[in-house]
């Protein structure tokens, strides 16, 4: 394979780029950034600028839970077929094309209600927009694996990651700049017209092919089978014993009989890794708008800036893992996580009459995006190498919906933290919360090096 590589010229593997499957997951990718931020820090943005108060915007991180447990819905869009849709669009279309229409809806629902008198009709629309986005989630993870050979699929991860952050850069620094220039209201309805836009990506998209139900079923029923160490004869069952068994229960079966008992450790050290910079997210652009920044300056400094940031430390991790492994990056960025929150602390102590100087800004947003593209590159990479090749999509999504979840639902009280203690205090609490993810990364070193291995994590498939 190597040799074939080698005989394809640098010219030629660019034009991948220009390829339809590319062309059509990197829009895709868009579609899948664009709602992120609408329901989480743009939103706490509107809701602080019109009034709202701290504690009742904290709540509202717990919408962006839905992204956390998408996994209890994922074998629903993996199987059921969609009336009318699907004769017409395929299995993964007719998911993407509901979860847009869905994401679009709710946005424009947004756009025509009020914060002060209809709070509740808004967190409605938004669990809608964060529902619908987790659903479309799924269906375009499922079209970009099954789109491409394996040798393409690299092309199309990096084509969906290229178009997931620029909606992270229109939902963020665009939406707070249509805000600035016109009002909330306008904002969001162009956000919610430009998600109903990009159904015509669906439209245009080319459906994958699938394997027949017959095909399905024998793979379920050997891999049951080789899990579970003995025939479970499958196709005897109900339909519904096939699906828990071979889409849901095996996946975790295999994960907890390959690491045994240190398989909780994984498990605990996933859900904390991510807890210090998820708390703080909800309560950041608040707290921008409370030192007296606009919405402009924010959108500058906090989104384009910031975005930027993120990219050179995803790229700078790159190379760290390239060179030092995997888990002394991974324990870099679980440092410099925790700490950039004591930069956010400081800040917050020169809050005054006159909000601090834009290089104060710009100075603790460059550590804080820094350090979380190096600290997300690392721990992707670190839950990739915990998956079964057998189980990989299903596996991840469980790491991933773990990942998030604890966080969320931690971050829904920040806004009563402010409250009662200040921003400096809930700062210094969410570097605190990044303690136990470093001792954990400290663990997780000391078993390579006891061990003699290269990693941590043995690599997909292998025994512990």
């Amino acid at each position: 394979m190597s040799d074939t590589r080698q005989n394809v010229s640098w010219s030629s593997a660019l034009r991948i780029y220009t390829r339809k499957p590319v062309l059509v997951i990197s829009l895709l990718g868009f579609s899948a950034g664009l709602p992120y931020l609408l329901v989480f820090s743009t939103l706490t943005a509107w809701l602080r600028d019109v009034g709202v108060e701290r504690t009742a915007i904290g709540f509202f991180a717990w919408v962006g839970l839905t992204y956390s447990i998408k996994v209890f819905w994922a074998p629903v869009v993996d199987r059921l077929r969609l009336p009318l849709l699907h004769a017409m669009l395929g299995q993964r279309r007719s998911w993407i094309l509901l979860g847009q229409s869905g994401i679009a809806l709710g946005l424009v629902l947004l756009s025509r209600l009020d914060p002060l008198s209809a709070l509740s009709a808004i967190a409605l629309c938004a669990l809608l927009v964060a529902f619908s986005s987790s659903t479309q989630d799924v269906a375009i993870d499922a079209f970009r694996i099954e789109s491409a050979s394996d040798e393409e699929q690299g092309a199309l991860s990096a084509g969906y990651i290229f178009g997931y952050r620029v909606a992270l850069l229109v939902a963020g620094a665009g939406a707070l700049y249509l805000a600035d220039q016109y009002s909330w209201a306008g904002a969001y309805l162009s956000m919610g017209l430009l998600a109903a836009v990009m159904t015509l990506v669906t439209l245009w998209a080319d459906e994958p092919v699938h394997r027949s139900a017959g095909e399905q079923r024998r793979m379920d029923a050997a891999m049951v089978d080789q899990v579970m160490g003995r025939p479970m004869h499958l196709d005897e069952r109900s339909a519904w014993q096939r699906h828990l068994l071979g889409a849901v229960i095996c996946p975790m079966l295999e994960f907890l009989r390959r690491y045994r008992r240190f398989a909780l450790v994984l498990l605990v050290f996933i859900a904390v890794f991510r807890l210090s910079d998820i708390a703080m997210g909800v309560m950041a652009n608040p707290f921008y708008l409370d030192l007296g920044y606009s919405k402009s300056e924010i959108a500058s400094i906090a989104k384009v800036f910031g975005f930027f940031m993120t990219i050179a430390g995803s790229a700078l991790c790159g190379v760290l893992v390239l060179r030092l492994g995997m888990l002394r990056p991974l324990l870099l960025g679980a440092m410099l996580v925790a700490s950039t929150n004591l930069l956010f602390a400081a800040l917050a102590l020169q809050q005054g009459d006159q909000p601090p100087s834009l290089t104060w800004l710009a100075v603790v947003i460059s550590a804080d995006n820094l350090s979380g593209g190096i600290a997300s590159t690392a721990f992707v990479a670190f839950l990739s190498s915990l998956t079964h090749r057998s189980y990989t999509a299903t596996q991840y999504a469980l790491f991933s919906s773990l990942m998030t979840l604890p966080g969320k639902f931690i971050s829904g009280f920040s806004g009563w933290v402010v409250d009662v203690a200040g921003y400096a205090e809930f700062f210094v609490v969410a570097a605190m919360l990044g303690i136990p993810a470093i001792l954990l990364v400290l663990l997780l070193l000391h078993r390579e090096a006891r061990s003699g291995a290269t990693d941590a994590a043995p690599t997909s498939g292998e025994a512990a």
